[in-house]
C-alpha cells in the first residue's frame, strides 16, 4: 500500500505529517509505503491513499483517489483515527 502526503509546496508540513502517518500506521500494526510531495506532482503519482489539509486534499478529489482530509496537520489523534476509519475500515 501506498500513501501520500500532499501540501502546497511538498516541503516542511508534509515531511512532519509522514513521519507521524508513520508512527501512527505502526501503532495500528498496518505496513505501507508512505512518502510526500507537493499538490501538482501529487496529481501524476499514483497511491492508494492521499492525506492533507481539507483545503489542500479536496484539490484530488477526482472521485477515484482515495483522500483523507485532515482539520489540523499536526494533530496526531486525528491523524491515527482518520487513517483507522480510512484505511483499516474501509479497507
Amino acid at each position: 500500500m501506498k500513501i501520500l502526503v500532499v501540501c502546497g509546496n511538498g516541503l516542511g508540513s508534509s515531511f512532519i505529517v509522514e513521519m507521524n502517518v508513520k508512527k501512527a500506521l505502526g501503532e495500528l500494526g498496518i505496513e505501507a509505503d508512505v512518502s510526500h510531495t507537493d499538490l501538482a506532482t501529487s496529481k501524476t503519482e499514483p497511491a492508494d491513499y492521499y492525506i492533507g489539509s481539507q483545503d489542500i486534499i479536496t484539490n484530488l478529489d477526482d472521485g477515484n483517489r482515495k483522500i483523507i482530509p485532515l482539520v489540523n496537520l499536526l494533530n496526531q489523534q486525528e491523524l491515527k483515527d482518520a487513517l483507522q476509519k480510512h484505511i483499516v475500515t474501509e479497507g
